[in-house]
């Protein structure tokens, strides 16, 4: 039970990881809408994100419904220690859906849907980083039953977080369109990326300073022993990439940027990972203590096997068919612009 557990929490933790890198960056796209040149700029920006922004979101839905099939223990005790900036996230995402096919229709109330669509990504994004904080500063649970009040999510550290997500997103969403546009546009994202990506660091930075003093036993985790040579290519990598991030930005790499900052998000989640194994609620509900029967497991494990597959191939032959870069002129365009 224990390998079926950890392979359980595995399959979570991917699904969580795909959605963070493929949904944020189009978040991070909507966090940059209001700030782009003109009306043009951000027909673009959301054409290079139309085709795939949907199956993005695919990944949330195998993370939070894998919670509940795997550890529903844990999903018990999770939702209403986090129902509320859940809720916000999801009325976010819903809201923010609803202003792609809005904003295609509409003319005179254009403005309206723009905002509309930053508000949505913004809140989101700022939920989802208000969640992490939350989770790595501990869930307050007796005999596995949340044991807290509504608002213990709320603290000087998840909002930390929250604002760190926001700037990653951002990130993220500027190189994108560093990746899908040209001219005007792409030197404006260049210019983007590098105030976001300083952003970005300066969160991680005070992030990882803050959790080991915080947490004992992470520090424990990082600084004990061995461990400290084992766990140092996290750091070391992180700031190599940092390094190549800035300098592919510069240097006017197009690919480049994405994937670095694909990267930092990549290792940033490695990081947590180390720093919460083996609790899925942190800090004292390991995933072996919540996993559900052998039965079930075995069940959705098989499902998973046939379905992530698929899901995997469609969304690389979506990426695929949409390689090219984007225009004003299709997708979600919502006007011809003179």
């Amino acid at each position: 039970m224990e390998t079926l557990a950890i392979i359980s929490g595995a399959v979570i933790g991917a699904a969580i990881l795909m959605y963070v890198v493929l949904d944020g960056f189009d978040l991070g796209v909507g966090i940059l809408f209001p700030f782009a040149p003109d009306e043009k700029a951000r027909d673009t920006m959301i054409n290079s994100v139309a085709p795939v922004w949907d199956g993005n979101e695919t990944w949330l839905v195998l993370g939070g419904g894998g919670l509940l099939v795997f550890f529903p223990t844990a999903y018990s005790i999770a939702l209403p220690a986090f129902y509320l900036p859940i809720m916000a996230m999801l009325f976010a995402l819903i809201f923010r859906g609803v202003t792609f096919e809005f904003r295609h229709s509409a003319h005179t109330s254009i403005h309206l849907w723009n905002r509309s669509f930053f508000w949505g990504s913004l809140v989101a994004a700022f939920a989802q980083g208000v969640l992490l904080g939350a989770l790595v500063q501990g869930v307050h649970v007796e005999d596995l039953r949340y044991a807290g009040g509504m608002f213990d999510w709320l603290s000087p550290f998840s909002i930390l977080t929250g604002i760190g997500v926001v700037a990653g997103y951002g990130l993220l969403g500027a190189t994108w369109v560093i990746y899908k546009t040209e001219g005007e546009i792409q030197d404006w994202a260049r210019r983007a990326a590098i105030v976001l990506g300083g952003g970005t660091m300066i969160a991680m930075a005070a992030v990882s300073i803050m959790t080991p003093l915080m947490r004992p036993m992470i520090a424990d985790r990082w600084f004990g022993g061995i461990n400290l040579v084992y766990f140092a290519p996290v750091p070391l990598l992180t700031g190599a990439l940092a390094v190549w991030l800035f300098y592919s930005i510069l240097s006017r790499r197009e690919l480049a940027p994405f994937l670095s900052s694909v990267g930092l998000f990549v290792l940033g989640f490695l990081g947590l990972a180390i720093s919460l194994y083996p609790n899925i609620i942190p800090p004292s509900v390991p995933v072996w203590d919540v996993v559900a029967p052998r039965s079930s497991v075995t069940f959705a494990l098989i499902g998973v096997a046939i379905v992530l597959p698929m899901v995997l191939i469609y969304t690389v032959y979506a990426y695929s068919v949409f390689h090219g870069k984007a225009s004003a002129g299709g997708g979600y365009a919502h006007h011809e612009h003179e």
